[in-house]
């Protein structure tokens, strides 16, 4: 069974921050009040204009609105959410990388957990060379929804890191990390392969990317 949840995380990861050709604007604008979604796609053509992924943030809002969430946290969160793939971007380059869309969704989680770009250039520059940082940024933020504090999610993944571990290794560590520290009344389904399917995120989340944001965005 883990075998299973592992490998459809692994491909959600891809999946979820692709990027996507149709012209998001009919659903948006069926499930979200006109003003609303007039930002929301204002900015996702602003993230895409600069090579985020904006196909997550498109996922992200939809995502939520289905939920019931209220329009202006919507927006809020869709505004927190690019901002931070900006941050996660900036903080991959600055390592010497050239970021994949995954590898950006998955830093932006990251960053809207409250760790820092450097925290991130940091881990990036620590990495073995041509090493997706995707899943382990995913596995980091899993980790702090568990009460890992940064600090020692951050070590933790790095020190795997170094040590060659493959993101099928990191998944299953993590799975069984999780489960062994949730309480008797937890669903026993949980794990890392059980986040919420939607942009931001592996079958983790992304985002994600994707909870209302905890620091609102603002208006251009």
């Amino acid at each position: 069974m883990k075998k299973i949840l592992v490998g459809a995380m692994l491909a959600f990861a891809t999946a979820a921050s692709a990027q996507n050709a149709k012209d998001p604007s009919g659903k948006l604008r069926q499930v979200l009040p006109a003003d609303v979604a007039d930002h929301v796609l204002a900015t996702i053509a602003d993230a895409r204009s600069h090579s985020l992924p904006a196909a997550a943030l498109e996922q992200q809002a939809l995502r939520l609105a289905s939920k019931g969430t209220k329009p202006v946290d919507v927006e809020k969160s869709v505004d927190q959410t690019a901002d931070n793939m900006k941050k996660a971007k900036a903080a991959l380059q600055k390592a010497g990388r050239k970021p994949t869309s995954d590898e950006i969704t998955a830093g932006a989680e990251v960053i809207g957990h409250g760790v820092d770009g450097s925290q991130v250039s940091a881990l990036a520059k620590s990495a073995p060379s041509g090493r997706s940082l995707a899943v382990p940024l995913y596995v980091t933020s899993h980790m702090m929804d568990h009460g890992v504090k940064a600090s020692a999610a951050l070590a933790r993944v790095h020190d795997r890191l170094l040590q060659k571990a493959t993101d099928r290794q990191l998944i299953a560590e993590e799975n069984a990390s999780a489960s062994d520290n949730r309480p008797a009344t937890a669903n026993k389904a949980g794990g890392l392969a059980h986040r919420p399917a939607t942009a931001p995120g592996l079958s983790v989340r992304p985002a994600t990317p994707g909870r209302p944001a905890t620091t609102p965005g603002k208006r251009g």
